[in-house]
């Protein structure tokens, strides 16, 4: 079946621990789960890294529970993992939710154990539109995705992946493939941890997580990023993390695809190597 761990309330974390070496531990974005990082596990597993990559409660191979879908349980399952591991000098990469987990985890247990970090397309420091958050993207937005996976999970995810991957935008090379693989991991997301993790990658502030970070970050976002739009985000953590270093790819999606995906892997090995 493959490789688990318990967390404190009980709830089975499902994991893949790849290669050895310096350890590499990935955060994967909503509804997806730890085969969206496949590509990027192979990659650093292959170039002399411990690759680890786990499905978030709710997500995926990992347990369903009816309470715990909430940023602050996911950071304290991502501490599970790396503590029953006895990791150490980990590289912790995020994208998209995942990019609020690693920067939840910083915020709440510090990093003893940590010694980089990768944010790409990431939530921080918060996606929702408020007085102090004018960027962000109104309440509505959120509402029409739970509305969405609510009366028809399977055909809103089907239709989620175009604006993804950039797959709606003119001249773009559509691969149906990617949408099926993106449809088919969504579809493992129970309803309840998928209506809850909306609110917790929508609605969680991470300004003091992110200035909490005392690592070396690469923060990486997409210009053209339909998902997790950069102003709001990518941009304004960048200016939260002290020395941070931020790449902005031209013309690029949420999701990693393509050339983007290429670019994104070189980077991360250079962050990975420097």
């Amino acid at each position: 079946m493959g490789n688990f761990i318990t967390t404190r309330d009980g709830t089975e974390i499902f994991y893949k621990d790849w290669g050895s070496g310096r350890p590499v531990v990935f955060s994967h974005g909503w509804p997806l789960n730890a085969d969206a990082w496949d590509d990027q596990l192979h990659l650093v597993a292959s170039h002399g890294y411990r690759a680890i990559a786990h499905d978030r409660r709710g997500h995926g191979r990992s347990g369903q529970p009816w309470n715990g879908n909430d940023m602050d349980t996911y950071a304290d399952d991502l501490a599970q993992l790396i503590e029953t591991l006895d990791l150490h000098d980990v590289v912790l990469v995020g994208h998209s939710t995942g990019g609020g987990e690693v920067t939840r985890y910083i915020g709440r247990h510090g990093t003893s154990r940590i010694a980089k970090a990768v944010l790409l397309g990431a939530v921080p420091p918060l996606m929702l539109k408020t007085d102090t958050n004018p960027q962000g993207l109104p309440i509505e937005a959120f509402d029409a995705i739970r509305a969405g996976v609510s009366a028809d999970r399977s055909q809103f995810y089907a239709e989620l992946s175009l604006p993804f991957y950039g797959f709606n935008r003119p001249g773009a090379t559509v691969s149906k493939g990617v949408s099926d693989a993106f449809w088919l991991q969504s579809m493992q997301v129970g309803l309840k941890g998928a209506l809850d993790c909306i609110r917790a990658f929508s609605e969680t502030d991470f300004t003091e997580d992110l200035g909490r970070f005392d690592v070396p970050t690469f923060i990486a976002h997409g210009d053209d990023d339909q998902i997790v739009p950069i102003v709001a985000a990518g941009l304004e953590s960048a200016k939260l993390v002290k020395d941070a270093t931020l790449k902005v790819y031209p013309g690029a999606p949420h999701g990693l695809v393509g050339a983007f995906k290429d670019e994104f892997n070189a980077d991360l090995l250079a962050f990975l190597a420097s």
